[in-house]
């Protein structure tokens, strides 16, 4: 269907961002145009997240929004993708009747073929059930595996960009859909990722995120590199930043029982890696991380943090915290509340337990009501924004080196190396998105901080 055009709405993590981009491309090659403007499509692609079930809520409640929008515009093309499309294929087609295609997690690469196939009718397409765990396949003859096929050259201002390095995850946390939305780990080839990341650098990307469900234990699975088992994430890191022109180098997610010494260390010795980690650690109470399934205790995770200080002094980390996890009792409470007190995140993504389908948690007993879920829970948030605040209030003098993403009317907007928003007003002269320049901050707040340009 050339010169039709598409919008895409993502929910989700990073993963599911990267999906999309990969979507809007395979789209683009095929004769479609993006627009930005809902209204405007002729084809309106979901791409869900099923982690939470808040995400979820969102992804229906915009579908039945866009009933109306379908019966007004019978030609209109509606697609669910990602995680709630793998997890709720045929529920999705016999609750949303005006859904046209399901396209589970591993057949994004289809969709341009898949939507050849709704042109001549109405037919509803689920794929989701079709799922089958990615094998790897070797580079031959210079072509990409299917499975991870990179993004084109960078276009104009797209300074920073994502590279996924690996699909899947074989931990099992009890609360966690990824396994089974996503399948098993499956790392890929390093030199196609270092390859990548050059072409992506040589366009004009200056900032790089390596992605993965858990990137530490990247090679461990897999093949990945000239027949070499094991091929470590630290070592992937150290390929990937000797890319000439590549200015800052980032990755997501972390497990914190797959940090190594070798990792840690790449924090002291690898220049252009950035003084930031998001470590997710879920519950700051060990009963609980056994019965999340997580692997490690709360000694070792803050061994951990104490080695990630002493290599990178400075080092902004963040995590994730699951607050009411079935069975949580208010000493497990308190201790969480302790973890949050000896560590001071720079920031955390916090939220209330939910039920995933088909997870072990989800049948576990001792459920909390979701008013103490969410007592607890902005206990927790009121503390984290008070910690926030002090942590940015550190900066308060200190010069930031700032990568440019917006300068409108003299307002200029960036991150520093610690993935922190900087702005600055009053901004003269020309500054392009995608340039470096020194702010000295003044002014904090608990999510931005603010600077004045140096000469």
């Amino acid at each position: 269907m050339p010169d039709s055009t598409f919008f895409i709405k993502t929910f989700g993590c990073q993963m599911n961002i990267r999906d999309s981009e990969i979507m809007a491309q395979k789209l683009s090659e095929n004769g479609y145009i993006e627009t930005s403007v809902l209204n405007d499509a002729e084809l309106i692609i979901i791409n869900t997240c099923s982690v939470r079930g808040k995400a979820e809520q969102k992804v229906f409640s915009m579908l039945g929004s866009l009933r109306k929008q379908k019966l007004t515009n019978p030609a209109l093309k509606i697609c669910v993708a990602g995680c709630v499309a793998q997890q709720e294929g045929q529920k999705i087609i016999d609750r949303m009747g005006h859904v046209d295609l399901v396209i589970g997690t591993q057949h994004i690469y289809k969709l341009p073929e898949l939507l050849a196939q709704l042109s001549t009718g109405r037919t509803a397409i689920n794929l989701s059930d079709t799922y089958e765990i990615p094998q790897y396949i070797p580079k031959i003859q210079g072509s990409q595996t299917t499975d991870f096929e990179p993004l084109e050259p960078a276009r104009p201002f797209q300074f920073s960009r994502f590279v996924t390095i690996m699909q899947g995850c074989n931990n099992f946390c009890t609360y966690c859909v990824v396994p089974y939305t996503r399948g098993r780990e499956v790392s890929r080839n390093a030199e196609d990722i270092v390859q990548e990341v050059d072409i992506l650098v040589q366009s004009g990307v200056k900032e790089i995120t390596l992605l993965g469900q858990n990137v530490n234990s990247y090679g461990s699975t897999n093949t990945v590199a000239n027949g070499s088992l094991p091929y470590s994430f630290a070592r992937l890191l150290r390929d990937v930043s000797r890319v000439e022109g590549l200015k800052r180098l980032r990755f997501t997610t972390s497990h914190p029982k797959d940090i190594s010494d070798e990792l840690i260390d790449c924090f002291s010795t690898i220049p252009n890696l950035c003084p930031q980690i998001h470590l997710p650690v879920q519950s700051g109470s060990d009963r609980i991380l056994k019965r999340m399934n997580r692997k490690y205790s709360i000694a070792s995770y803050l061994e951990k943090i104490d080695r990630l200080q002493s290599a990178r002094p400075g080092i902004a980390i963040t995590t994730d915290m699951i607050i009411g996890f079935p069975g949580e009792t208010n000493r497990d409470f308190q201790d969480t509340m302790d973890l949050l007190e000896r560590v001071r995140y720079h920031g955390s993504f916090s939220f209330k337990y939910s039920d995933r389908p088909g997870t072990a948690a989800a049948s576990y007993a001792e459920k909390l009501s979701e008013t103490e879920k969410g007592r607890r829970l902005q206990i927790f948030q009121n503390r984290q924004d008070q910690i926030s605040l002090e942590r940015n209030r550190e900066y308060i003098g200190q010069t930031l080196s700032v990568l440019v993403e917006t300068n409108m009317d003299g307002r200029l907007m960036g991150r520093s190396a610690t993935n922190h928003i900087v702005h600055a007003a009053g901004v003269t002269g020309t500054i392009q998105p995608g340039a470096f320049v020194d702010a000295e901050i003044f002014h904090a707040g608990q999510h931005s901080l603010l600077g004045r340009l140096s000469e």
